[in-house]
């Protein structure tokens, strides 16, 4: 019996390290679109840190990419970025790649 409440006890860990894992991509994946975002709208300093955030601010909307996705389009569109939805969710998908690499290699 104490085998089987080891196992389980490692799969509950396991579980937890692998969604904390998820959630600090997913972030720092956010801090670095509201960058590369900021700089398409011309922002830079203060001004592209505080856009920065108000895009990682934006995933706590809703679950999934798609409130972060909105976030960036809507501010592209009002300020004439022309980047197609395909550039911007392609975009997002390496910069999730280069924040699970990050914290893989523990940056």
């Amino acid at each position: 019996m104490a085998n089987m409440k080891d196992r389980e006890d490692a799969f509950e860990n396991k579980f937890v390290h692998d969604e904390t894992q998820k959630f600090k991509a997913m972030a720092r994946r956010n801090r670095m679109l509201g960058e590369w975002a900021a700089e398409k709208l011309g922002k830079s300093g203060e001004e592209a840190e505080a856009y920065a955030r108000e895009v990682m601010n934006a995933d706590f909307e809703e679950a999934g990419d798609d409130d972060v996705f909105r976030k960036v389009r809507k501010d592209f569109d009002a300020a004439g970025v022309e980047l197609s939805d395909h550039q911007i969710r392609r975009t997002m998908d390496e910069l999730l790649a280069t924040a699970l690499e990050q914290i893989k290699d523990g940056e």
